[in-house]
């Protein structure tokens, strides 16, 4: 007999045989069937990753990914219906895969192209008008607090991640420089993209999603970057609707 754990691995592993027992409508062994229909989710569950991470199949080379996503299916099998979901562990799978250990910067690639995925399908939310906070007196302003719309990710990285993935994915976008970079990922609109954040930058993004007063978040970043350029830093988030609102 056949358990649901037998029919599921041999369905993700070509090297496994038929499970004993299966048969088609007319009482036959499924064999033939089984392998087209093997094939099949194999090649979709492929494209569905490729499909979600695109600058590291340019990375890579599409044979090779080819080859990493067949063995990622066996190893992660989805764990939702919704296609949206799959490949969370991919970056963490490509960190831990021995063969690419030299290529140290795709994790964070990966997580990139993962946060846009989900920055893609995240709430929607107004932005915040940036007129509000020239209305606001100097005591008004430190005492205020800033809500990040749902689409917005922070990522942090010792690897110039975003411009690893705008030099494959942006054409015309400068070569990477061999430093940590924090990223953005913004919505303003229909399509997610990352930008390269000021130096002192997230660690003010972070405390404000935080629930910090601007003034605590202010504190936070200038302490950990006395070169923190905070007017770079509001017209970057408030010039792509990173911030929703501002509570005064």
């Amino acid at each position: 007999m056949t358990t649901q754990s037998d029919f599921e691995g041999a369905l993700l592993d070509a090297n496994k045989p038929v499970p004993a027992g299966l048969s088609d409508g007319s009482g036959r062994p499924a064999g033939r069937r089984y392998w087209v229909y093997r094939n099949n989710v194999a090649v979709s569950l492929g494209d569905a990753l490729g499909t979600g991470f695109p600058a590291i199949s340019k990375l890579v080379g599409p044979q090779n990914f080819k080859n990493l996503a067949a063995i990622f299916l066996r190893q992660h099998p989805p764990k939702s219906p919704l296609m949206m979901h799959y490949g969370a562990e991919f970056p963490a799978f490509l960190e831990g895969f021995e063969p690419l250990k030299h290529l140290g910067y795709l994790g964070d690639v990966a997580r990139i192209e993962l946060a846009m995925r989900q920055s893609y399908h995240a709430a929607d939310a107004t932005a915040a008008d940036p007129t509000q906070l020239q209305r606001l007196g100097e005591a008004e302003l430190m005492t205020c607090r800033m809500t990040l719309a749902p689409a917005v990710h922070i990522l942090r990285s010792a690897w110039p991640a975003a411009s690893i993935w705008a030099f494959n994915m942006v054409p015309g976008s400068p070569k990477p420089q061999a430093k940590p970079e924090d990223t953005l990922i913004t919505r303003p609109e229909f399509d997610p993209m990352p930008h390269v954040l000021p130096h002192g930058a997230a660690d003010f993004l972070i405390a404000l999603a935080k629930g910090a007063t601007f003034e605590d978040a202010l504190k936070v970043a200038q302490s950990n970057a006395a070169d923190f350029d905070l007017g770079a830093t509001l017209n970057l988030a408030l010039g792509h609707g990173a911030i929703s609102d501002i509570l005064s």
